[in-house]
């Protein structure tokens, strides 16, 4: 992918997204994640530990005696706002893609599958110069002109290499930029987050992240998706005797041995603990979850979660009590 021109990379990005995962979501709502809409459309029994109490029918509920929620269709005109992390540790990758391409194959995919009629993109980029913001608009063209910047910007080259000079005060953060998509996401909809969701995450898995309340606030009102965006080096170490790992965010460097099978086995336990505190952050805030990996097909992890998340959205309320138990 890296011998190839922008223009080449973007098309054949588009060709794997439209041959691959076009015609899996028909219609223009019932996307990445199934919305819960505007317009009353019956009601529905109640599924614990699936359905938010505020849509409960408490007239339905009072007649049957069994609590139903009620059921929306999706408003005609969809609006998805994406945060898209373009921080120096989503630079990695041993695979064939890194990270930051691996982020905008999901952008492109979110982007191709939303589009629609009336539908509209927008979009905020973390990286270490601060926020770049594209407005939201619809159309194909400035949907390719998102990929294009994303697939053009400069590496930074190391910690914040991109910093204006004089810039007061550290770089945005992940806190700052969910804020951000707050502000100018003011209608309901859908709301993508794009990273690898390690700025800032506590040293203690219990301990709530910094962002964690305002990515509570988006999902108050949003439908949102988390695409965790991962390595394979990050979830285990190879038998390559002496290397130097380097933290992308600071530069700091350290030297390991990877000959110790006892360091490979205690970095891949801390890191699946780490991914699974990252999936529990992200449950608590209410959030959908889909996890992306450089040695994975993509599109079909993209395909399975489009299906589990039709399957949750059209299961009979019997069958899914059935299905958690």
């Amino acid at each position: 992918m890296a011998a190839l021109t922008p223009n080449q990379r973007l098309r054949r990005l588009e060709l794997t997204v439209t041959r691959r995962l076009d015609g899996l979501l028909h219609g223009q709502h019932h996307g990445l994640l199934p919305g819960p809409g505007s317009e009353a459309a019956g009601s529905r029994e109640y599924r614990p530990g699936e359905d938010e109490v505020r849509r409960m029918d408490w007239a339905v509920t009072a007649r049957t005696t069994v609590p139903h929620v009620r059921e929306v269709d999706a408003d005609r005109e969809l609006t998805t706002w994406l945060l898209v992390d373009a921080s120096p540790s989503m630079e990695f990758g041993t695979a064939e893609l890194d990270k930051r391409e691996l982020a905008v194959a999901a952008v492109a995919a979110v982007g191709f599958l939303t589009a629609g009629t009336g539908n509209r993109l927008g979009a905020q980029v973390l990286g270490p110069a601060g926020l770049r913001r594209f407005p939201a608009r619809g159309g194909r063209t400035h949907l390719l002109g998102l990929l294009r910047a994303l697939l053009d910007a400069p590496r930074t080259g190391g910690p914040a290499a991109d910093q204006p000079a004089g810039a007061a005060g550290p770089p945005p953060g992940f806190v700052d930029a969910l804020a951000a998509v707050q502000r100018v996401a003011t209608r309901r909809g859908l709301v993508v987050l794009v990273s690898d969701f390690l700025d800032e995450l506590p040293d203690d898995p219990a301990a709530p992240a910094p962002w964690e309340p305002a990515l509570r606030r988006l999902a108050a009102r949003h439908q949102v998706l988390a695409v965790e965006v991962t390595d394979p080096r990050e979830w285990e170490l190879p038998d390559v005797g002496l290397i130097t790992l380097t933290d992308p965010e600071t530069g700091r460097r350290r030297e390991v041995w990877t000959g110790d099978p006892g360091l490979r086995e205690r970095y891949a336990a801390a890191a699946t603990a780490q991914r699974d505190q990252v999936r529990r952050l992200l449950r608590r805030c209410g959030a959908g979850h889909l996890a992306l990996r450089t040695d994975r097909d993509w599109t079909a992890d993209i395909v399975r979660h489009v299906h589990a998340q039709r399957r949750l959205a059209t299961a009979p309320a019997g069958a899914a009590r059935g299905g958690a138990a």
